[in-house]
């Protein structure tokens, strides 16, 4: 299995999980075409796309997958700001619930509740026979579960609050928007405490997601997440391709 990353930051997210014979997308923030360059243009091998809230950053191109008749799957709540009272346009948009399993393709999806400013924000468990378990969790401040068999795992990891704070104080960050970084996205600070909550023993890769242009150092935190877990740990970059198997082999 492969993973694809063509977007993570609030310029646009979207990954892929592809194993050669069938793809899915998580996040549709980016454009279509670049979706099907990821894909080598072979669109019929994506079984589904997964869209963890509506803000556009994460779900703008959802109708180019609906037009084409691939799976759309989100909240319930967020099919509805999807829609934004129009019906049609949410059609082949699907609703999933948290902690209620549901298969996409050979792919077996456990969504979860996060924290977020949303209309019903979802993480998602991701499993597969060839990449085994995965956690998918991005903008969220908290995370209210833990989980067990956890192969590789894909984390926010949006800022640190010293960094934040400097940046508050110079004039750079707007009060209103470290209220909203606060109450909306996962520090790094959480995202270790998250980590170490969970068995971390069968994991592979750590990947640090969505990490703000501002208020985060790339490097630090990379540093940092290895320290406090031991783990292969990643920063996720535009482009980037990591193999994504049940074992490190």
């Amino acid at each position: 299995m492969e993973l694809r990353i063509l977007g993570s930051s609030s310029s646009g997210n979207c990954y892929v999980f592809d194993d050669g014979k069938e793809a899915l997308v998580v996040e549709c923030g980016i454009s279509f075409q670049e979706v099907k360059k990821a894909v080598n243009f072979d669109i019929s091998r994506i079984v589904g796309c997964l869209i963890s809230h509506e803000h556009g950053d994460h779900a703008k191109y959802f109708k180019s997958f609906t037009d084409c008749r691939i799976p759309v799957f989100t909240s319930i709540e967020t099919k509805r700001a999807l829609g934004k009272g129009d019906i049609l346009a949410t059609d082949n948009v699907y609703v999933v619930d948290a902690l209620v399993k549901c298969k996409i393709g050979n792919f077996t999806v456990l969504p979860f509740d996060v924290k977020h400013d949303a209309a019903e924000p979802l993480g998602f468990l991701i499993h597969h026979p060839e990449m085994g378990t995965t956690l998918f969790a991005t903008d969220t401040y908290y995370l209210a579960h833990t989980f067990n068999g956890l192969n590789n795992i894909l984390i926010e990891c949006n800022y640190r609050f010293d960094i934040l704070e400097t940046n508050v104080e110079a004039g750079n960050v707007p009060k209103e928007q470290r209220d909203r970084t606060i109450q909306s996205h996962l520090s790094i600070e959480t995202c270790k405490e998250t980590l170490l909550a969970n068995d971390l023993s069968a994991v592979n890769n750590i990947v640090l997601i969505h990490l703000s242009d501002n208020n985060s150092s790339a490097l630090d935190f990379q540093r940092e997440i290895h320290e406090a877990t031991g783990k292969t740990v990643h920063v996720a970059d535009k482009g980037m391709i990591l193999k994504f198997n049940k074992t490190p082999f």
